[in-house]
């Protein structure tokens, strides 16, 4: 009886290719700010990506296309006057950028096609509301003009961008630290949070009532991220009581134990998780980490699997990920992260080799494993010989 040892799947061999140099944005000067976002925001025709500013808070819109050297006079996103700390753009129109910054407010520009050829200042809206900065902001993935923002006073704001108002309000008697995180499901009927008081929220915004919640899901007092995977199941990073890091799954309406835990690495960053619901393959990129990790999660136990990692020299400072739609799936690409480096951004593709590369790779595979067991049974002759003597 034969004993399937390696478990079949489509994307064990998902490997990440880095841009070649030509390919990159270089000389950009990525924001020094000590803030766990991605610093990073793409889609099909912008990269944005938070830069160095004197006297405010500035980020860098470039065109997809436009890469190489960056000028150093290239003008900007310039009308917070505090550094910016998180930019996303809009699902629903591609020139449409929301950014949050430590001045308490969130500003959304409109991008001309095109990019910019002066410095833009004039935001489309100013939405205030909170009175510390404003450390995330994340658009509802389904509705139009809605807007999402968390602040360090410990509220968050849903607005109506059209109007400029706030039409939600959870304010601090939900979340009484903090906020680290904020993910909407993918129907955008409930958003998840994670906070300093090490507590895990799913909460119905338009009711403002919290539907479940986690008492620390990592025992460590490290921030923790969370976000929606596939149904009924959320993911989160975290660290272990011996600062060791962890990725852990859970079932939304069982919460008292994880259906997978997993203990990484001793490194400090934090991870940051995304997922593609597409493949669902989850990517793990670490602040500070030289690597992305990369899991597949399946509806059988034990739902979350290890496929690789992606490595390379240089540490990131940041990430972005390209929505589906931007992607080359010509050529078997599944997944596009923009690497943030201290003075460059480097794109990385993730790719399903094709059917017969992978058999290719297979019969290599087996050529070696032959080799090793021939030079294995030469090595034991030698020795028998030697003890002869």
């Amino acid at each position: 009886m034969s004993r399937q040892v390696v478990r079949s799947s489509k994307f064990r061999h998902v490997f990440g290719q880095p841009a070649k140099a030509d390919q990159c944005y270089e000389d950009v000067r990525v924001s020094q700010t000590t803030w766990d976002s991605g610093f990073c925001a793409v889609n099909p025709k912008f990269v944005a990506l938070i830069c160095e500013a004197s006297g405010g808070g500035a980020f860098l819109v470039l065109p997809l296309g436009k890469t190489g050297r960056v000028d150093k006079n290239v003008p900007t996103v310039c009308g917070h006057t505090a550094p910016v700390l998180d930019i996303a753009w809009c699902p629903h129109n591609d020139n449409v950028i929301a950014s949050g910054s430590e001045d308490c407010t969130v500003m959304v520009w409109e991008i001309p096609d095109g990019g910019l050829t002066l410095p833009l200042r004039e935001p489309v809206v100013t939405l205030e509301g909170h009175t510390k900065r404003v450390g995330i902001v994340a658009w509802h993935p389904t509705a139009q003009n809605i807007l999402l923002s968390a602040g360090c006073d410990n509220v968050i704001l849903v607005w109506d961008v059209g109007t400029g108002a706030a039409v939600l309000t959870l304010g601090p008697d939900v979340h009484p630290d903090t906020i680290y995180s904020v993910d909407w499901s993918r129907d955008g009927a409930l958003i998840c949070t994670s906070c300093r008081d090490k507590r895990v929220r799913i909460i119905e915004p338009r009711k403002g009532t919290i539907v479940a919640e986690k008492d620390r899901p990592h025992e460590g007092t490290r921030p923790v991220h969370a976000v929606f995977v596939s149904e009924g199941k959320i993911l989160t990073t975290g660290f272990s009581r011996m600062s060791e890091r962890q990725v852990a799954l859970w079932d939304t309406k069982h919460l008292e134990e994880p259906l997978s835990l997993q203990e990484l690495d001793t490194s400090s960053g934090v991870l940051l998780p995304f997922f593609d619901p597409d493949t669902n393959i989850v990517y793990l990129c670490g602040k500070g980490d030289s690597s992305i990790r990369y899991f597949e999660i399946t509806s059988e136990a034990p739902f979350l699997h290890y496929l690789s990692m992606f490595s390379s020299k240089e540490s990131q400072r940041g990430m972005g990920y390209m929505p589906k739609r931007g992607l080359e799936v010509n050529k078997c690409e599944i997944a596009r992260f923009y690497k943030l480096h201290e003075r460059k951004c480097e794109p990385i593709a993730m790719t399903v080799p094709r059917k017969d590369a992978v058999s290719r790779l297979e019969e290599e595979i087996k050529k070696l494993q032959t080799t090793v067991q021939e030079l294995q049974k030469r090595l034991d002759r030698l020795e028998e010989t030697v003890q002869a003597k």
